[in-house]
């Protein structure tokens, strides 16, 4: 019995369900993480974490609500956490990455619903994440037209907030999104009880863009070939760093990149120097979607970098205000986020230079867009996004898929794909 197992029941998580989403996790983790090689000492603090997925940080947020404290529960990088934090609130970003929760989800949801809505939907309805039991409040965001509708139903079961996220990028759109966090201000102020002074909301960006720099610096050793770090272990830290304490997440990541910098300096890799570097850019991959860095990976080549909400576009634009009240702050929050290049504005062409930039800079030799099934935006971007890529002589895989278990036909290809690698940089024709 876990010491843990009291909390659960006390926020009411279906404890059976709960007992074999544990176990599934922890034989994934056993399967991916442990079986990988070379992996720098400094992982131990996000490998204690895996181990422990749903016990100290549950605690943590448990008791913060019982000394009269709120928990913001979210699915979506739209949501500025600095807002959370500076009515003294924690944030978590909740699960959304498996179809542990799919036939629960099915009940409410059409079957042809973007897993990661149903994941979304799935944890709440089935009682089975203390994340999001543990939350005061779900809030949501106007991304998608699936998303939407879920929050709908989801207010039935849970409190639910939802923010309006504009689809075009233009001034007045800025001053609309302002109004919209400025509101949202508000609503945490209410909730919590606390007001948001400057200061406040100062120490919450401060905090947030401290995380923010650290995944810039993992991100940047990521470039070294050989790469100090795994993609899937990479990955898997920008995953936990959407529930863990932002200031101690931000330590543990400075220090592995110290660790990542001496590797760098010393040429030790995770792989042998030369190795397929491969670019993933499309759909988020929310903690445990793993599979497809796992392919790759084992297939010889490395994953070098995300563009994706689990990736750069979580933390590659800082706030520039222009002043020091709580509504210069907010402007350059809207500013900030507006400047997250997601699919679903319109239109989009900074996405397809992301991409572009991104394969060059991390000396991609290949790039696979992903796209979950139903993710109607980043299906659609995708023809935009290779057309920019083979303009550049650079290759692209496009793979649509779901959180299903069936790996081999996504095998097939992706080792299709970095067996063409390999034989074009024998014959030097990548990265010359």
């Amino acid at each position: 019995m876990s010491q843990y197992e009291n909390i659960w029941a006390d926020l009411g998580v279906d404890l059976k369900k709960h007992d074999r989403l544990l176990r599934g996790l922890s034989v994934l983790v056993r399967r991916l993480h442990r079986k990988q090689k070379h992996r720098p000492k400094a992982m131990d603090y996000f490998d204690d974490i895996l181990n422990d997925p749903h016990g100290h940080r549950v605690k943590e947020m448990a008791e913060h609500r019982e000394q009269g404290g709120i928990v913001v529960g979210s699915y979506c990088v739209f949501i500025p956490e600095d807002l959370v934090l500076a009515v003294g609130g924690l944030h978590v970003g909740l699960c959304a990455g498996t179809n542990f929760a799919e036939e629960d989800a099915d009940m409410y949801l059409p079957r042809n619903t973007c897993p990661l809505i149903k994941a979304s939907f799935g944890f709440k309805v089935s009682y089975s994440c203390p994340y999001t039991q543990v939350s005061s409040v779900i809030v949501g965001e106007t991304t998608c037209d699936g998303k939407k509708k879920m929050f709908e139903e989801l207010a039935n079961h849970h409190p639910t907030y939802l923010i309006e996220v504009p689809q075009k990028k233009n001034k007045r759109t800025r001053e609309f999104f302002t109004e919209e966090l400025l509101e949202f201000k508000r609503y945490l102020e209410k909730l919590s009880g606390n007001e948001v002074t400057a200061e406040r909301l100062r120490q919450g960006i401060d905090q947030v863009e401290s995380k923010f720099r650290a995944l810039q610096r993992l991100f940047r050793c990521r470039q070294a070939d050989p790469s100090p770090i795994s993609g899937l272990d990479a990955l898997t830290i920008v995953q936990l760093g959407m529930q863990d304490e932002v200031n101690r997440f931000a330590k543990q990541v400075n220090r592995l990149c110290d660790e990542l910098e001496e590797r760098i300096s010393q040429g030790i890799g995770v792989t042998a120097k030369g190795a397929p570097r491969i670019l993933i850019a499309g759909s988020p991959m929310s903690l445990p979607n793993w599979r497809l860095h796992n392919l790759i990976e084992k297939a010889g080549a490395i994953v070098v970098c995300e563009e994706s909400c689990i990736g750069t576009r979580l933390f590659s634009k800082l706030c520039e205000p222009k002043g020091s009240t709580v509504r210069h702050l907010v402007e350059a929050l809207a500013g900030r986020h507006l400047g997250i290049n997601c699919a679903c504005f319109t239109p989009n062409d900074e996405r397809v230079e992301d991409v572009v930039r991104l394969a060059k800079e991390y000396k991609a030799d290949a790039v696979i867009h992903y796209a979950l099934q139903f993710c109607h935006p980043y299906n659609s971007e995708a023809g935009k996004v290779k057309k920019a890529l083979d303009a550049e002589g650079i290759p692209m895989l496009e793979v649509q898929t779901d959180y299903g278990d069936s790996d081999n036909q996504l095998s097939m290809r992706v080792e299709a794909l970095i067996n063409m690698v390999v034989d074009n940089k024998k014959g030097g024709v990548l990265n010359e």
